[in-house]
């Protein structure tokens, strides 16, 4: 008897197996590859999440993350933005971090299966079928955690996957002498670039930049040199540092279209229903913070063996409300604070504003980030 399907291992569905296992619900994760990877992300967690990482008796602190409490933002020109994070967050590696979920929720009781990719899902007369390779699995809840992008929505019929997005985004990891308790925001044509320290001696880069810069040049080396390297910052950065991947991590389309945290009653968590944009700087939050809100409204409307089209139909009105409260002012802050950035002049005169207003900037950083949650 399985609960609670939840297809995709990141953040948003470790965190709800976590949850839900606890409650006592019989959960089984769907992850199409095997712990520990490597995932595209900035790798910066708001401190926001700290009450609630707590109370699951979770630690970042175990993981040896680094302490960032400053902002740095940066232009092509050479101009640069530098504030203080009053809330501040730390820096972990998705290899890190989802491998110690996944540890966790593993020992608790939490199913997986790994390496496996779910071709499709179906609502059968008030239950969810999927399908894997051989095999059907069936359940009352199913959970869609599987990231920004997937072939599933384009089953479902998601809005958003038929708006062609213009960006890619890249991640390396790197050794290089940068602040420990800084993160930057790099900006430059079309694009910006998020670098951070993680745990040991790593640091994150994680690029976005449009997809037709890179069909213009033909190769990612190219596409840095003549487009995120006109940033001297980045240049530097790019000239010095010690790239430690064998390859970088790429994710092509990535979109910042609103999306549905319910679509044909799978209930969506994590990126999977909505991404802020990744100058904000808390995706990973966000994610971590829609697993509890998603956790919660299921304890309270589910009850095994007792679930019928009237209590789906309330979870579903109540996670949307929900969902919708938390975060739907922060994305759409996300996206017009994502316009005033990617083209040098803006860039510029946003900095110098921030430079000139120090309110500007506290509004900024208070709009794309939430509140400590328990």
């Amino acid at each position: 008897m399985i609960d609670v399907l939840i297809i995709g291992g990141g953040l948003a569905g470790l965190f709800n197996a976590i949850q839900l296992n606890r409650a006592g619900l019989q959960v089984t994760v769907i992850e199409k590859k095997s712990y520990p990877f490597h995932r595209v992300c900035g790798e910066y967690i708001s401190n926001e999440v700290l009450p609630f990482m707590k109370n699951l008796g979770i630690d970042a602190n175990e993981l040896n993350p680094s302490h960032i409490n400053r902002l740095e933002i940066t232009s092509a020109g050479g101009k640069s933005f530098k504030t203080t994070l009053d809330l501040g967050g730390f820096g972990l590696s998705r290899y890190t971090l989802d491998h110690h979920l996944y540890q966790k929720a593993q020992a608790a009781g939490v199913k997986f299966m790994l390496n496996t990719r779910v071709e499709d899902v179906r609502f059968v007369q008030d239950r969810f079928e999927v399908v894997i390779p051989g095999q059907v699995l069936t359940a009352p809840l199913v959970i869609g955690s599987y990231g920004k992008r997937s072939n599933l929505d384009q089953k479902l019929k998601r809005n958003f996957f038929y708006k062609r997005s213009p960006y890619l985004a890249v991640k390396f990891h790197i050794k290089a002498d940068l602040p420990t308790d800084l993160i930057q925001l790099n900006n430059y044509k079309d694009g910006y670039c998020g670098v951070s320290k993680v745990e040991g001696d790593r640091y994150c880069m994680c690029y976005l930049a449009k997809r037709d810069d890179l069909r213009r040049y033909g190769s990612l080396p190219a596409l840095e040199e003549n487009v995120i390297c006109k940033n001297p910052y980045l240049k530097e950065i790019f000239d010095t540092a010690e790239f430690l991947l064998d390859k970088p991590e790429v994710i092509n389309e990535i979109s910042f279209e609103k999306k549905a945290p319910v679509e044909q009653h799978i209930l969506m968590s994590g990126d999977t229903a909505g991404m802020i944009a990744p100058l904000c700087g808390n995706g990973m939050a966000m994610a971590i913070h829609s697993s509890k809100i998603l956790s919660d409204t299921i304890k309270k409307y589910y009850q095994p063996g007792k679930f019928n089209a009237a209590q789906r139909s309330q979870l579903e009105q109540a996670y949307t409300r929900a969902w919708d409260k938390e975060f739907a002012s922060r994305l759409w802050a996300g996206r017009q604070m994502q316009r005033m950035f990617g083209r040098d002049s803006i860039t510029g005169l946003t900095i110098t504003a921030l430079n000139n207003i120090p309110s500007l900037a506290n509004f900024l950083i208070r709009t794309s980030h939430g509140q400590p949650f328990a």
